[in-house]
């Protein structure tokens, strides 16, 4: 995790393994609790650029009361749910 000075505020980036995913890694960049921007590493590349472009500009908190608990095929978690627990993670980092 690092923070970048910006105008208002600062933008921190934080970067989460995945756990059960093909993704290997999400890196997210908020501001306030805004998300500015997301990253995956691996995954479903279409997919992964439409979760991310989805929830640029949204609170942290919403996206992941919208993602969590999302699955994949027979798998117990996805992409999206993997994106609630990165969040979650980093808001707490930033307290």
């Amino acid at each position: 995790m690092n923070y970048t000075q910006k105008r208002k505020g600062f933008i921190m980036t934080y970067s989460y393994k995945t756990k059960g995913t093909c993704s290997k890694q999400i890196d997210i960049d908020l501001e306030d609790g805004i998300i500015k921007k997301v990253a995956f590493t691996g995954g479903c590349n279409g997919n992964t650029k439409g979760i991310s472009s989805l929830v640029v500009g949204m609170k942290a908190e919403d996206v992941i009361a919208r993602t969590r608990g999302i699955t994949c095929g027979p798998r117990p978690t996805s992409c999206p749910d993997q994106l609630s627990h990165a969040l979650e993670e980093a808001l707490a980092a930033a307290q």
